[in-house]
């Protein structure tokens, strides 16, 4: 769980660096370079949103996305730290933190089924119940 953590908080922090290195750059044309890479259709519903924000995105809303995925890598490393070392706070964190996104799974479950939702809550809420259980049985350990 730990270095699950630790590589969430990773991939968060590459690309609020990419986020970062956008500032005073053409946003737009990285945003199409990126749908073409990864060889999506840009008049598809997501592509279309995401190039259409990158078209009028602001330096300090660069910034601002920045300093969030900083924020969010910094929380993903210190619960990734309080995991590796059987820390109480961490669980509770990993626990909190997984079962805040139950609700918005089962939602997008309403809306359409697809194998990559289903295997998304099945995951998460595998960790949920895991880190429940570890709490559960585990005596208050030290902080």
């Amino acid at each position: 769980m730990a270095l699950f953590e630790a590589l969430k908080g990773a991939i968060v922090l590459i690309a609020g660096f990419g986020l970062a290195r956008l500032v005073h750059r053409d946003v737009e044309l990285a945003a199409e370079q990126l749908v073409g890479r990864l060889h999506l259709d840009p008049a598809k519903r997501f592509p279309r949103v995401f190039l259409e924000l990158a078209a009028n995105a602001s330096d300090g809303q660069l910034w601002a996305l920045a300093g969030l995925a900083l924020a969010y890598a910094l929380l993903r490393f210190t619960e990734a730290y309080g995991l590796w070392f059987g820390r109480r706070w961490a669980e509770w964190i990993a626990a909190v933190s997984g079962a805040i996104y139950v609700p918005v799974e089962i939602y997008e479950l309403a809306r359409g089924l697809s194998w990559i939702k289903v295997g998304a809550l099945l995951l998460n809420g595998a960790v949920v119940a895991y880190m429940c259980y570890v709490l559960w049985r585990g005596a208050p350990r030290s902080m």
